[in-house]
């Protein structure tokens, strides 16, 4: 398998999960139950794996231009 659709399929997955636990947050926050501060950190993880496979797929046609070009030299 290609890992260009593995980081792509990933980012979704995560991205679901990251819109998943910020409405659980937001609810539970909004229904004025008992509070916790690990409650505000819970979409933390996925956040950052998708800031990782984000910039991952953000920055790969760049580096893959960039390598052609000195490949071809």
């Amino acid at each position: 398998m290609n890992w260009n659709v593995i980081f792509r399929q990933t980012h979704r997955w995560v991205s679901f999960v990251f819109l998943i636990t910020v409405g659980f947050a937001t609810y539970a926050a909004i229904s004025g139950q008992d509070q916790t501060s690990m409650l505000f950190y819970l979409p933390l993880p996925p956040l950052f794996l998708l800031m990782a496979t984000g910039l991952y797929l953000f920055i790969r046609p760049y580096v893959a231009r960039w390598l052609g070009r000195t490949s071809g030299a």
